[in-house]
C-alpha cells in the first residue's frame, strides 16, 4: 500500500472493520500521497505516525498489536465516546488536522503505562496496561487477594476484583467502578475495588487508593479458597490462569505518545465526553 519511494516519510494507517472506517482509511491514504509520504500498514524504519481510525477499543488494541512503539498515534474517530481521538470522520477535519502535521502545529501527549508481571508456577507473563489491569475471580466467585505496596501488606481484598489503572486509565472503568477521575499529566497508580465486602468477617477497603507512579510497586498474592483459577483483563483482553501465584504492577519505563492538536485540554475533553448533552458528530466538529 502506498507507494514505493522508500525514502518518503511512511505513515502506518489502521482502521477497524466499520465501512466508515475503511471510507476515511482511503481518503487518508490519497491525502497523504499527494503530499509525498508513503503509507503502510506496519511499521517501517522511517515510520513517523500510526493513525488509528475507530473507537478508543480499536486505538488499545493497534498499539498492543504493534508492540507499543515509540513513534506517535493520532486517533480518528468512527467509534462511540472516542476519548482518545482527536478529529470527527470528515474531509474538512482531516485536511485540518494534515495542515497542523506538515506545520508542526500540534503537541505529544504522553500516556504512562503499567507494567504488569502475572507469575505462575511455570511461567512469567510480561505485559503493558495503557488504561489498567483488572484482577477477579472466576466464574464470577468472590475473589480473595492479598494486597501489598512496597513490600508492606496492606489488605486482604474480598469482593469481585481490583482494578489498577493509570491516570489514563482513571476515566475508563475506574470511573465506572467509582473511582476518582485524574488529570492524566499525573502519573500514579490507582487501585479501585469492585463491589468490596466489608464485613466482620472481610474487611477491606471499600474507596479508591492513588499512589506515586514512580517508585510504587504492587504486588496481588490471590487466596484461593477451591479452584485455582484468576481472570485478569489487560485494556479489555481477558486472558485466564491458573495457579498464579503472584501479581506485580509498577511503572513502566515507557509511554505511548498520542499527537493532539493544539486545542486539546484534558479537562474540557472529559467534560465534553461526560457531563455534555448534546450530538458529539455535530458538536465536536471544528468546522
Amino acid at each position: 500500500m502506498g507507494c514505493m519511494n522508500n525514502m518518503a516519510r511512511n505513515v502506518v494507517i489502521k482502521s477497524n472493520e466499520l465501512e466508515i472506517s475503511k471510507n476515511i482509511k482511503k481518503i487518508l491514504i490519497d491525502k497523504f500521497l499527494s503530499v509525498g509520504f508513503n503509507t503502510s500498514e506496519e511499521i517501517r524504519d522511517n515510520t513517523e505516525l500510526v493513525i488509528s481510525i475507530g473507537g478508543d477499543g480499536s486505538f488499545l488494541r493497534n498499539v498492543r498489536d504493534l508492540n507499543f512503539p515509540d513513534i506517535p498515534f493520532f486517533c480518528v474517530n468512527t467509534g462511540h465516546l472516542g476519548f482518545f481521538a482527536e478529529i470527527l470522520p470528515t474531509e474538512k477535519e482531516i485536511d485540518i488536522f494534515i495542515d497542523a502535521y506538515l506545520n508542526s502545529t500540534y503537541e505529544i501527549n504522553e500516556l504512562y503505562l503499567l507494567e504488569v508481571d502475572i507469575k505462575g508456577k511455570d511461567e512469567v507473563n510480561h505485559t503493558y496496561a495503557i488504561n489498567e489491569l483488572v484482577v477477579r475471580g472466576n466464574q464470577s466467585r468472590t475473589a480473595h487477594m492479598g494486597l501489598h505496596v512496597n513490600g508492606n501488606y496492606m489488605e486482604t481484598f474480598s469482593g469481585d476484583g481490583l482494578i489498577m489503572s493509570t491516570s489514563t486509565g482513571s476515566t475508563a472503568y475506574n470511573y465506572s467502578a467509582g473511582g476518582s477521575i485524574v488529570d492524566n499529566r499525573l502519573n500514579i497508580i490507582q487501585i479501585t475495588p469492585i463491589s468490596p465486602i466489608s464485613t466482620n468477617a472481610f474487611r477491606s477497603f471499600t474507596s479508591s487508593i492513588i499512589l506515586p507512579g514512580q517508585d510504587s510497586e504492587i504486588a496481588i498474592k490471590p487466596e484461593y479458597k477451591s479452584e485455582h483459577t484468576i481472570i485478569t483483563v489487560v485494556d479489555g483482553q481477558e486472558h485466564k490462569f491458573n495457579d498464579v501465584y503472584e501479581i506485580n504492577v509498577r511503572n513502566a519505563n515507557k509511554t505511548v505518545k498520542l499527537l493532539r492538536l493544539s486545542d486539546y485540554e484534558f479537562w474540557d475533553r472529559v467534560y465534553m465526553k461526560f457531563l455534555k448533552t448534546y450530538d458529539y458528530k455535530t458538536n465536536e466538529a471544528r468546522i
